[in-house]
């Protein structure tokens, strides 16, 4: 019986350092090294290069481009609308990157996670190509994407983490499937051709 239970307890240690290192790989996409960042506290809402930066902490690449904050209002983000209370992520060229939503919200005809019980700086991410074209989201409940019955999002949920992939071109890449789907089946992760 003690053998058992210690065979579990290391089979969830392993299988929590497995997801925790896929969660930091996906998030940096394995582009290498990232820029150097380093973090201002605004001591007044501060509007940074168009963004409406919240008071509290921002962080700025070496050059003084604003990297990441939380922002105050609704604004355009890429081709979508994020909500206030965001922490909006940018590429150091300015481009859009990343935003953790303060809660759920739509999406280009889908809703898409946000919010987490630690605050929306903690939460999913929505990721976006460089021209601003929506790249990721994790979607917030079984949802139709495109005519897809995709699977809501989140290590908890699809069970890989990858929530709603979409090629450049706005078309669905991937999702795992609530239910049978052509030559798919419920469970599997759909793909299909740009």
């Amino acid at each position: 019986m003690k053998l058992t239970i210690t065979f579990w307890k290391k089979a969830m240690r392993i299988s929590l350092l497995f997801i925790l290192l896929s969660c930091c790989l996906t998030y940096t996409g394995w582009t290498g090294p990232q820029p150097e960042v380093h973090r201002q506290t605004l001591q007044v809402p501060t509007e940074i290069q168009g963004y409406p930066c919240d008071k509290g902490y921002a962080w700025f690449f070496a050059d003084g481009r604003l990297n990441r904050c939380m922002i105050t209002r609704e604004i355009p983000f890429g081709e979508v609308r994020i909500p206030a209370g965001s922490y909006i992520g940018l590429r150091p060229d300015g481009t859009p990157e990343i935003v953790q939503m303060s809660h759920n919200a739509p999406i280009l005809n889908m809703t898409c996670m946000g919010g987490s019980l630690l605050g929306p700086g903690e939460g999913a991410m929505v990721a976006f190509y460089p021209n601003g074209k929506l790249k990721q989201c994790y979607l917030a409940g079984d949802q139709a994407v495109q005519g897809v019955p995709c699977m809501s999002g989140g290590f908890f949920a699809d069970g890989r983490g990858g929530g709603a992939m979409f090629y450049e071109n706005g078309k669905l890449q991937s999702c795992k499937l609530t239910k049978d789907f052509g030559t798919w089946r419920k469970s599997d992760r759909f793909h299909q051709a740009p």
